[in-house]
């Protein structure tokens, strides 16, 4: 499974200027290659990155979350997010499965990994939580 330039360049982005709060990616089954599909500005909400995730099929995604600890330090994570919805088609679940952790090998600097297949799995509480 290959990976977009695209998809690297948007991830260090994200990572060195923060200029995007979240990325979604897909997989192009015709190309066998993982492509950008969405970026969120930097003023976009973790519901703004929630609803860019399609309800029936499976996703890629990074969100840059920001969070003050216990201490009332400042800090922020970037998560990865593997969205595989109950309803998405087996081919495409067992194709996002097995290529997943090819794909968090291309993009150094993911600090948390959550695997969901609903929307409770990925609450922004379970966010919290794994951030702190």
């Amino acid at each position: 499974m290959a990976v977009s330039d695209e998809c690297k360049l948007k991830f260090l982005e994200l990572k060195a200027k923060r200029n995007h709060r979240f990325i979604v990616f897909k997989i192009d089954e015709k190309n066998q290659q993982v492509m950008l599909e969405k970026l969120g500005s930097p003023q976009a909400s973790y519901d703004d990155f929630t609803n860019s995730l399609p309800p029936n099929e499976c996703r890629y995604a990074v969100f840059d979350f920001d969070f003050t600890t216990n201490e009332n330090c400042q800090k922020s994570k970037i998560f990865f997010i593997a969205w595989s919805p109950d309803t998405s088609k087996v081919r495409s679940k067992m194709l996002y499965a097995s290529s997943k952790d090819r794909f968090k090998r291309e993009l150094d600097g993911i600090q948390v990994e959550l695997q969901a297949t609903d929307p409770s799995e990925m609450s922004l509480d379970i966010v919290k939580g794994r951030a702190l």
